[in-house]
Order: C-alpha cells, then structure tokens, then sequence
C-alpha cells in the first residue's frame, strides 16, 4: 500500500489544505473531526494507532517536524501552521471562519 491509501478523506469546503493527525481512541481527536465537520470543512485524516508499525513509524517522523511531543491531534493547514490539542477557537481563526 502507498502511504496515500492509510489517509481518509472528509468532503467539505474550503479553501485551506486541512490535514489532522488522530487516534482512533482519542476523545479530543474525536471531537476535532466533528468540529471540522460541523464548520463544512474539507479534511483529511489518519488514525496513527491503527497503522501497521512500518507506516506508523513514518507518520510519526512526519508528525515530530510539526509537534516534537506528538501529541494529538495535530491540525496541519496548507502545510503552514500547526495546531496542537483540540482548539476550535484557533481552528476557525486559521481557517478563516
């Protein structure tokens, strides 16, 4: 599998590229999705706990280049900024809403 086919992919509006980094068991990564959709937002999404340990390593080296904790979730927009822990306030100011 390409790293491509772990990342899922929420339909929504927006202008911004929105990338978030989760656990599936995480209830602030939860509540970080149902923001993002209850907002319309486009996203995608991987559940680094589900991956296999080979992937896993991978998404995490790339997750430490914007959160050296590798806390989640993680928000990534347009490959720019990051936010770190579940904040919609923030969320929508970046995002512009």
């Amino acid at each position: 599998m390409k790293q491509d086919d772990y990342i899922k992919k929420i339909e929504g509006k927006t202008e911004k590229e929105v990338f978030l980094y989760a656990l599936s068991t995480c209830i602030w990564c939860k509540k970080t999705k149902e923001h993002l959709k209850k907002l319309g937002v486009a996203y995608s999404y991987i559940n680094v706990d589900e991956l296999d340990e080979k992937v896993k390593n991978k998404f995490t080296r790339d997750l430490k280049k914007w959160n050296p904790s590798c806390s989640y979730p993680t928000v990534i927009i347009d490959n720019k900024e990051c936010i770190r822990g579940f904040d919609p306030k923030e969320l929508e100011e970046k995002l512009g809403l």
